[in-house]
Protein backbone atom coordinates (compact mmCIF):
# COMPACT_ATOMS: atom_id res chain seq x y z
CA UNK A 1 0.00 0.00 0.00
CA UNK A 2 1.53 3.34 -1.01
CA UNK A 3 1.06 6.58 0.93
CA UNK A 4 -1.72 7.88 -1.28
CA UNK A 5 -3.68 4.67 -0.87
CA UNK A 6 -3.06 4.71 2.90
CA UNK A 7 -4.42 8.24 3.28
CA UNK A 8 -7.44 7.46 1.14
CA UNK A 9 -8.18 4.27 3.05
CA UNK A 10 -7.85 5.61 6.59
CA UNK A 11 -8.48 9.35 6.20
CA UNK A 12 -11.52 11.49 5.58
CA UNK A 13 -11.86 12.50 1.94
CA UNK A 14 -12.21 16.22 2.66
CA UNK A 15 -9.25 17.21 0.48
CA UNK A 16 -8.38 16.39 -3.11
CA UNK A 17 -4.57 16.58 -3.06
CA UNK A 18 -2.49 16.52 -6.19
CA UNK A 19 -1.05 13.01 -6.65
CA UNK A 20 2.44 13.63 -5.30
CA UNK A 21 3.89 12.40 -1.98
CA UNK A 22 6.30 14.96 -0.55
CA UNK A 23 9.05 14.00 1.87
CA UNK A 24 11.33 16.98 2.47
CA UNK A 25 11.86 20.61 1.47
CA UNK A 26 14.27 23.54 1.55
CA UNK A 27 13.64 27.14 0.57
CA UNK A 28 11.32 27.19 -2.46
CA UNK A 29 11.94 23.55 -3.39
CA UNK A 30 10.27 20.33 -2.24
CA UNK A 31 11.12 16.71 -3.02
CA UNK A 32 8.86 13.69 -3.36
CA UNK A 33 9.56 10.21 -2.00
CA UNK A 34 11.15 9.23 -5.31
CA UNK A 35 13.64 12.10 -5.20
CA UNK A 36 11.99 14.34 -7.79
CA UNK A 37 12.32 18.08 -7.13
CA UNK A 38 9.41 20.54 -7.47
CA UNK A 39 9.16 24.33 -7.34
CA UNK A 40 6.67 25.30 -4.63
CA UNK A 41 4.39 28.06 -5.95
CA UNK A 42 1.87 27.65 -3.14
CA UNK A 43 3.85 27.96 0.12
CA UNK A 44 0.98 26.30 2.01
CA UNK A 45 -1.39 29.20 1.30
CA UNK A 46 1.21 31.72 2.62
CA UNK A 47 2.08 29.69 5.74
CA UNK A 48 5.58 29.05 4.34
CA UNK A 49 6.33 32.62 3.33
CA UNK A 50 9.85 32.37 4.82
CA UNK A 51 10.63 29.30 2.71
CA UNK A 52 10.79 25.73 3.89
CA UNK A 53 13.02 24.87 6.86
CA UNK A 54 14.48 28.33 7.32
CA UNK A 55 17.59 27.68 9.45
CA UNK A 56 16.91 30.45 11.97
CA UNK A 57 13.35 29.28 12.50
CA UNK A 58 14.33 25.63 12.82
CA UNK A 59 17.02 26.59 15.34
CA UNK A 60 14.56 28.68 17.37
CA UNK A 61 12.05 25.82 17.36
CA UNK A 62 14.48 23.11 18.46
CA UNK A 63 16.19 25.23 21.11
CA UNK A 64 12.90 26.32 22.69
CA UNK A 65 11.41 22.80 22.48
CA UNK A 66 14.25 21.61 24.70
CA UNK A 67 13.52 24.36 27.26
CA UNK A 68 9.75 24.82 27.51
CA UNK A 69 6.88 24.21 25.10
CA UNK A 70 3.36 23.86 26.57
CA UNK A 71 2.23 24.80 30.07
CA UNK A 72 -1.16 26.36 29.12
CA UNK A 73 -2.15 29.95 29.84
CA UNK A 74 -2.71 29.06 33.48
CA UNK A 75 0.82 30.42 33.98
CA UNK A 76 3.02 33.16 32.56
CA UNK A 77 6.02 32.25 30.43
CA UNK A 78 9.16 34.18 29.54
CA UNK A 79 8.30 34.06 25.81
CA UNK A 80 4.78 35.35 25.14
CA UNK A 81 5.07 38.97 26.25
CA UNK A 82 7.75 39.81 23.70
CA UNK A 83 5.60 38.45 20.85
CA UNK A 84 2.54 40.41 21.96
CA UNK A 85 4.59 43.60 22.20
CA UNK A 86 6.03 43.07 18.73
CA UNK A 87 2.58 42.51 17.21
CA UNK A 88 1.31 45.71 18.78
CA UNK A 89 4.33 47.67 17.55
CA UNK A 90 3.99 46.35 13.99
CA UNK A 91 0.29 47.11 13.73
CA UNK A 92 0.24 50.26 15.90
CA UNK A 93 -2.69 48.65 17.70
CA UNK A 94 -2.88 48.30 21.47
CA UNK A 95 -3.37 44.65 22.33
CA UNK A 96 -3.12 41.11 21.00
CA UNK A 97 -4.82 37.83 21.81
CA UNK A 98 -2.90 34.76 20.62
CA UNK A 99 -4.58 31.67 19.21
CA UNK A 100 -3.53 28.78 16.95
CA UNK A 101 -5.34 28.64 13.61
CA UNK A 102 -6.58 31.43 11.42
CA UNK A 103 -10.16 30.33 11.95
CA UNK A 104 -9.69 30.72 15.70
CA UNK A 105 -8.42 34.26 15.19
CA UNK A 106 -11.53 35.12 13.18
CA UNK A 107 -13.81 33.52 15.79
CA UNK A 108 -12.02 35.64 18.40
CA UNK A 109 -12.64 38.78 16.34
CA UNK A 110 -16.34 37.95 16.08
CA UNK A 111 -16.63 37.49 19.84
CA UNK A 112 -14.79 40.75 20.44
CA UNK A 113 -16.99 42.65 17.97
CA UNK A 114 -20.20 41.37 19.49
CA UNK A 115 -19.06 42.11 23.04
CA UNK A 116 -18.05 45.62 21.98
CA UNK A 117 -21.43 46.06 20.33
CA UNK A 118 -23.32 45.14 23.48
CA UNK A 119 -21.13 46.71 26.16
CA UNK A 120 -19.97 49.85 24.34
CA UNK A 121 -22.42 50.61 21.54
CA UNK A 122 -25.38 49.34 23.61
CA UNK A 123 -26.92 47.18 20.91
CA UNK A 124 -29.89 45.22 22.32
CA UNK A 125 -29.01 41.71 23.52
CA UNK A 126 -28.54 39.11 20.76
CA UNK A 127 -29.24 41.66 18.00
CA UNK A 128 -25.69 42.49 16.92
CA UNK A 129 -24.95 42.31 13.20
CA UNK A 130 -21.64 41.95 11.36
CA UNK A 131 -21.34 42.91 7.69
CA UNK A 132 -19.40 40.37 5.60
CA UNK A 133 -18.51 40.12 1.91
CA UNK A 134 -19.81 37.85 -0.81
CA UNK A 135 -17.08 35.44 -1.89
CA UNK A 136 -15.43 35.47 1.52
CA UNK A 137 -13.34 32.74 3.07
CA UNK A 138 -12.48 33.05 6.76
CA UNK A 139 -12.15 29.42 7.84
CA UNK A 140 -13.98 26.15 8.33
CA UNK A 141 -15.82 26.38 11.65
CA UNK A 142 -19.61 26.18 11.53
CA UNK A 143 -19.91 29.89 12.31
CA UNK A 144 -17.51 30.87 9.55
CA UNK A 145 -18.91 28.62 6.83
CA UNK A 146 -22.35 29.76 7.95
CA UNK A 147 -21.74 33.19 6.43
CA UNK A 148 -19.84 31.90 3.41
CA UNK A 149 -21.50 32.40 0.03
CA UNK A 150 -19.91 29.22 -1.37
CA UNK A 151 -22.54 26.45 -1.40
CA UNK A 152 -19.98 23.64 -1.09
CA UNK A 153 -18.70 25.04 2.20
CA UNK A 154 -22.21 25.16 3.70
CA UNK A 155 -23.94 22.05 2.39
CA UNK A 156 -25.46 19.88 5.17
CA UNK A 157 -23.68 21.73 8.01
CA UNK A 158 -26.57 23.92 9.21
CA UNK A 159 -28.30 25.35 11.13
CA UNK A 160 -26.00 28.36 11.14
CA UNK A 161 -25.58 31.29 13.49
CA UNK A 162 -27.55 34.42 12.57
CA UNK A 163 -26.23 37.96 12.72
CA UNK A 164 -24.31 38.27 9.45
CA UNK A 165 -25.27 40.56 6.56
CA UNK A 166 -23.77 40.06 3.08
CA UNK A 167 -22.67 42.79 0.68
CA UNK A 168 -20.69 42.66 -2.58
CA UNK A 169 -16.95 42.83 -1.95
CA UNK A 170 -15.51 46.26 -2.67
CA UNK A 171 -18.87 48.07 -2.90
CA UNK A 172 -18.79 50.95 -0.41
CA UNK A 173 -22.36 52.03 -1.23
CA UNK A 174 -23.61 48.54 -0.38
CA UNK A 175 -21.80 48.65 2.95
CA UNK A 176 -23.29 52.04 3.73
CA UNK A 177 -26.79 50.79 2.91
CA UNK A 178 -26.33 47.67 5.06
CA UNK A 179 -25.36 49.52 8.25
CA UNK A 180 -28.09 49.72 10.88
CA UNK A 181 -28.09 50.74 14.56
CA UNK A 182 -27.37 47.05 15.32
CA UNK A 183 -24.23 46.87 13.19
CA UNK A 184 -21.20 46.27 15.39
CA UNK A 185 -18.55 45.53 12.77
CA UNK A 186 -17.54 45.10 9.16
CA UNK A 187 -15.42 41.96 8.71
CA UNK A 188 -13.63 41.68 5.38
CA UNK A 189 -10.55 40.06 3.94
CA UNK A 190 -8.31 42.85 2.75
CA UNK A 191 -7.82 40.82 -0.43
CA UNK A 192 -9.92 37.72 -1.06
CA UNK A 193 -7.45 34.86 -1.39
CA UNK A 194 -9.62 31.76 -1.64
CA UNK A 195 -11.98 33.81 -3.79
CA UNK A 196 -9.27 34.04 -6.45
CA UNK A 197 -6.97 36.92 -5.39
CA UNK A 198 -9.75 39.49 -5.68
CA UNK A 199 -8.51 43.01 -4.93
CA UNK A 200 -11.06 45.72 -4.00
CA UNK A 201 -11.14 48.96 -6.00
CA UNK A 202 -8.54 51.60 -5.21
CA UNK A 203 -9.76 53.79 -2.38
CA UNK A 204 -12.25 51.27 -1.05
CA UNK A 205 -10.42 50.62 2.21
CA UNK A 206 -9.96 54.35 2.84
CA UNK A 207 -13.65 54.93 2.24
CA UNK A 208 -14.51 51.98 4.48
CA UNK A 209 -12.30 53.33 7.25
CA UNK A 210 -14.04 56.70 7.07
CA UNK A 211 -17.51 55.13 6.96
CA UNK A 212 -16.86 52.87 9.96
CA UNK A 213 -15.58 55.83 11.98
CA UNK A 214 -18.58 57.96 11.05
CA UNK A 215 -21.10 55.22 11.87
CA UNK A 216 -19.38 53.94 15.05
CA UNK A 217 -18.76 50.50 13.55
CA UNK A 218 -15.61 48.43 14.00
CA UNK A 219 -13.43 47.85 10.94
CA UNK A 220 -11.98 44.33 11.21
CA UNK A 221 -9.67 42.98 8.51
CA UNK A 222 -8.70 39.37 7.91
CA UNK A 223 -4.99 39.51 7.01
CA UNK A 224 -4.34 35.81 7.58
CA UNK A 225 -3.20 35.22 3.99
CA UNK A 226 -2.58 38.79 2.82
CA UNK A 227 -0.57 39.92 5.84
CA UNK A 228 3.08 39.60 6.84
CA UNK A 229 4.68 40.56 3.57
CA UNK A 230 2.58 38.70 1.03
CA UNK A 231 1.47 41.80 -0.91
CA UNK A 232 4.71 43.79 -0.66
CA UNK A 233 3.85 45.51 2.62
CA UNK A 234 3.74 44.09 6.14
CA UNK A 235 -0.06 44.28 5.90
CA UNK A 236 -2.21 44.71 2.82
CA UNK A 237 -4.22 47.56 4.37
CA UNK A 238 -1.02 49.65 4.42
CA UNK A 239 -1.33 50.10 0.65
CA UNK A 240 -4.10 52.62 1.47
CA UNK A 241 -2.44 54.18 4.53
CA UNK A 242 -5.16 53.28 7.02
CA UNK A 243 -5.28 51.49 10.36
CA UNK A 244 -8.26 49.21 11.08
CA UNK A 245 -9.71 48.66 14.55
CA UNK A 246 -8.60 45.03 14.55
CA UNK A 247 -6.85 42.48 12.34
CA UNK A 248 -6.52 38.71 12.23
CA UNK A 249 -3.11 37.18 11.60
CA UNK A 250 -1.99 33.59 11.04
CA UNK A 251 -0.32 31.49 8.32
CA UNK A 252 3.16 33.06 8.00
CA UNK A 253 3.16 33.99 11.69
CA UNK A 254 4.11 30.37 12.41
CA UNK A 255 7.15 30.50 10.15
CA UNK A 256 6.01 27.44 8.22
CA UNK A 257 6.58 25.28 11.31
CA UNK A 258 3.61 25.70 13.67
CA UNK A 259 0.02 26.95 13.62
CA UNK A 260 0.15 30.40 15.25
CA UNK A 261 -2.48 33.10 14.97
CA UNK A 262 -3.59 36.26 16.74
CA UNK A 263 -6.32 38.84 16.91
CA UNK A 264 -4.70 42.26 17.27
CA UNK A 265 -6.91 45.23 18.05
CA UNK A 266 -7.33 48.52 19.85
CA UNK A 267 -6.61 48.27 23.56
CA UNK A 268 -10.19 49.09 24.54
CA UNK A 269 -11.43 46.17 22.42
CA UNK A 270 -8.92 43.68 23.80
CA UNK A 271 -9.78 44.83 27.33
CA UNK A 272 -13.34 43.57 26.88
CA UNK A 273 -12.06 40.03 27.46
CA UNK A 274 -11.79 38.98 31.10
CA UNK A 275 -10.75 35.65 32.67
CA UNK A 276 -13.12 32.91 31.52
CA UNK A 277 -14.50 34.78 28.51
CA UNK A 278 -12.13 33.24 26.00
CA UNK A 279 -9.15 30.91 25.91
CA UNK A 280 -7.08 28.20 24.31
CA UNK A 281 -4.89 25.53 25.89
CA UNK A 282 -2.32 25.89 23.13
CA UNK A 283 -2.81 29.55 22.19
CA UNK A 284 0.26 31.62 23.01
CA UNK A 285 2.33 28.66 24.20
CA UNK A 286 6.05 29.26 24.72
CA UNK A 287 7.10 27.25 21.65
CA UNK A 288 4.65 29.03 19.35
CA UNK A 289 5.56 32.45 20.75
CA UNK A 290 9.27 31.79 20.22
CA UNK A 291 8.83 30.67 16.62
CA UNK A 292 6.43 33.52 15.80
CA UNK A 293 8.75 36.14 17.25
CA UNK A 294 11.67 34.73 15.27
CA UNK A 295 9.48 34.64 12.16
CA UNK A 296 8.81 38.37 12.56
CA UNK A 297 12.51 39.05 13.16
CA UNK A 298 13.53 37.10 10.06
CA UNK A 299 10.89 38.90 8.00
CA UNK A 300 12.32 42.25 9.12
CA UNK A 301 16.01 41.29 8.87
CA UNK A 302 15.61 39.86 5.36
CA UNK A 303 13.10 42.55 4.32
CA UNK A 304 10.71 39.93 2.99
CA UNK A 305 7.94 42.50 2.39
CA UNK A 306 10.37 44.43 0.20
CA UNK A 307 11.41 41.26 -1.60
CA UNK A 308 7.75 40.47 -2.18
CA UNK A 309 7.21 43.90 -3.72
CA UNK A 310 10.23 43.54 -6.02
CA UNK A 311 9.77 39.90 -7.02
CA UNK A 312 6.00 40.34 -7.18
CA UNK A 313 6.34 43.13 -9.72
CA UNK A 314 8.51 40.83 -11.81
CA UNK A 315 6.14 37.86 -11.47
CA UNK A 316 3.09 39.92 -12.43
CA UNK A 317 4.89 41.52 -15.38
CA UNK A 318 5.79 38.07 -16.69
CA UNK A 319 2.22 36.85 -16.22
CA UNK A 320 0.69 39.87 -17.95
CA UNK A 321 3.02 39.28 -20.90
CA UNK A 322 1.53 35.84 -21.52
CA UNK A 323 -1.00 35.97 -24.36
CA UNK A 324 -3.30 32.98 -24.25
CA UNK A 325 -6.99 32.68 -25.11
CA UNK A 326 -7.34 30.51 -22.00
CA UNK A 327 -6.61 33.46 -19.69
CA UNK A 328 -9.42 35.86 -18.92
CA UNK A 329 -7.57 38.00 -16.38
CA UNK A 330 -4.48 38.16 -14.20
CA UNK A 331 -4.90 39.69 -10.74
CA UNK A 332 -2.30 40.14 -8.08
CA UNK A 333 -0.33 42.19 -5.59
CA UNK A 334 3.15 41.35 -4.40
CA UNK A 335 3.96 37.65 -4.66
CA UNK A 336 0.30 36.72 -4.90
CA UNK A 337 -1.37 36.14 -8.24
CA UNK A 338 -4.61 34.69 -9.52
CA UNK A 339 -4.90 33.61 -13.16
CA UNK A 340 -8.56 33.54 -14.17
CA UNK A 341 -9.15 30.73 -16.67
CA UNK A 342 -11.96 30.68 -19.22
CA UNK A 343 -13.98 27.63 -18.09
CA UNK A 344 -15.31 27.14 -21.60
CA UNK A 345 -11.77 26.49 -22.83
CA UNK A 346 -9.88 24.92 -19.93
CA UNK A 347 -10.13 23.62 -16.39
CA UNK A 348 -7.97 25.17 -13.66
CA UNK A 349 -7.55 21.84 -11.90
CA UNK A 350 -6.37 20.24 -15.13
CA UNK A 351 -3.82 23.04 -15.47
CA UNK A 352 -2.54 22.40 -11.94
CA UNK A 353 -2.13 18.72 -12.84
CA UNK A 354 -0.20 19.68 -15.97
CA UNK A 355 2.01 22.00 -13.88
CA UNK A 356 2.68 19.12 -11.52
CA UNK A 357 3.93 17.00 -14.40
CA UNK A 358 6.37 19.83 -15.15
CA UNK A 359 7.53 19.81 -11.52
CA UNK A 360 5.81 23.03 -10.42
CA UNK A 361 3.31 22.94 -7.54
CA UNK A 362 0.30 25.20 -7.95
CA UNK A 363 -3.37 24.72 -7.13
CA UNK A 364 -6.68 26.00 -8.36
CA UNK A 365 -9.23 27.88 -6.29
CA UNK A 366 -12.95 28.36 -6.95
CA UNK A 367 -12.49 26.00 -9.95
CA UNK A 368 -11.55 28.76 -12.44
CA UNK A 369 -8.45 30.38 -10.92
CA UNK A 370 -4.89 29.10 -10.86
CA UNK A 371 -3.33 30.61 -7.75
CA UNK A 372 0.37 31.40 -7.33
CA UNK A 373 1.80 32.30 -3.91
CA UNK A 374 5.44 31.22 -3.64
CA UNK A 375 7.69 31.65 -0.61
CA UNK A 376 8.84 35.26 -0.39
CA UNK A 377 12.46 34.14 -0.74
CA UNK A 378 11.96 33.15 -4.38
CA UNK A 379 14.49 34.42 -6.95
CA UNK A 380 13.96 35.70 -10.49
CA UNK A 381 15.37 32.52 -12.03
CA UNK A 382 12.86 30.45 -10.09
CA UNK A 383 10.02 32.71 -11.23
CA UNK A 384 11.27 32.17 -14.78
CA UNK A 385 11.07 28.41 -14.19
CA UNK A 386 7.42 28.78 -13.18
CA UNK A 387 6.59 31.03 -16.14
CA UNK A 388 8.21 28.63 -18.61
CA UNK A 389 6.20 25.75 -17.21
CA UNK A 390 3.00 27.78 -17.25
CA UNK A 391 3.46 28.89 -20.86
CA UNK A 392 4.10 25.31 -21.93
CA UNK A 393 1.04 24.08 -20.03
CA UNK A 394 -1.21 26.76 -21.55
CA UNK A 395 0.02 25.94 -25.05
CA UNK A 396 -0.52 22.26 -24.40
CA UNK A 397 -4.04 22.82 -23.08
CA UNK A 398 -4.86 25.19 -25.92
CA UNK A 399 -3.93 22.57 -28.47
CA UNK A 400 -6.37 20.17 -26.82
CA UNK A 401 -9.34 22.52 -27.22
Amino acid sequence: MNEIEREQRFGAHHYAPLPVVLSHAKGVWVWDVEGNRYLDMMSAYSAVSHGHAHPRLVAALTTQAQRLAIVSRAFYTDRLGALLERLCDLTTLGGALPMNTGAEAVETAIKAARRWGYSVKRIPADKAEIIVADGNFHGRTTTLVGFSSEPAYRADFGPFAPGFVHVPFGDIDAVRAAITPNTCAVLFETIQGEGGIVIPPDGFLRALRQLCTEQNVLMLLDEIQSGLGRTGRWFAYQHENIVPDGIMLGKALGGGLLPVSAFVARRDIIDLFEPGSHGSTFGGNALAATVALEALDVMADEDLPGRSAEMGEYLLSRLHAIHSPLIREVRGRGLWAGIEIDPALADAHDLSMRMLRRRVLAKETRSTVLRLAPPLVIERAEIDTCISALKAVLAEAESDV
